[in-house]
């Protein structure tokens, strides 16, 4: 009966290792894996941020103003609002992640922008859409309140030089929506 109880206690904490292993798989593969640039070959807009290991598709076309349509677009990947440019054309493209999400709604695409704080002035965002890469050096990122929206309203506005601007959103403290945390990157040529 004691070699019984030994073995069942000994297999209870090993699933239960396996179950958080499966669990935060996601948060450890940012901190210790490579991206491939494989695995998003069969997406037509993607994302790439070698410094911090995040990569994910880019949801075209998703409505920043509705939780009805970002929540589920963002459980897939990265979302672009509508309204913004696309990479090549003039103006600013916004893209918006979630930095962490609770355990049970956790998936393997949806916490990309996880470690987006650790990006600093000249690190390198990739953009991929329709086989084109699109290259991006961070000149500036800062810390908002989420009533302080004015670049999200102004996506849609035009620009009158040939610059494109990236704007990456995501929420900080990780974990929380207190703030949101805003990365500014220019197009290199």
């Amino acid at each position: 009966m004691k070699t019984f109880r030994y073995y069942l206690g000994n297999s209870l904490i090993l699933i239960s290792l396996l179950i958080l292993g499966f669990i935060y798989y996601p948060y450890f593969s940012l901190y210790f894996s490579t991206p491939d640039p494989q695995v998003l070959s069969n997406s037509q807009f993607s994302i790439t941020i070698p410094k911090i290991r995040a990569q994910a598709p880019v949801i075209e076309n998703v409505n920043p103003w509705a939780p009805s349509d970002y929540q589920p677009s963002l459980e897939r990947g990265v979302a672009e609002a509508s309204g913004s440019a696309l990479p090549g054309e003039r103006g600013n493209i916004f893209l918006f992640a979630h930095s962490s999400q609770p355990p049970w709604k956790l998936t393997r695409l949806n916490t990309s922008f996880l470690r987006l704080g650790e990006l600093n002035f000249g690190d390198q965002i990739i953009l991929n859409k329709d086989g084109k890469r699109f290259i991006y050096e961070v000149k500036d990122k800062k810390e908002v309140w989420p009533n302080e929206v004015k670049y999200l309203q102004e996506i849609n506005q035009s620009t009158s030089s040939d610059t494109q601007t990236l704007i990456l959103q995501t929420c900080t403290p990780i974990g929380t929506s207190l703030k949101r945390l805003l990365v500014f990157a220019q197009r290199v040529s």
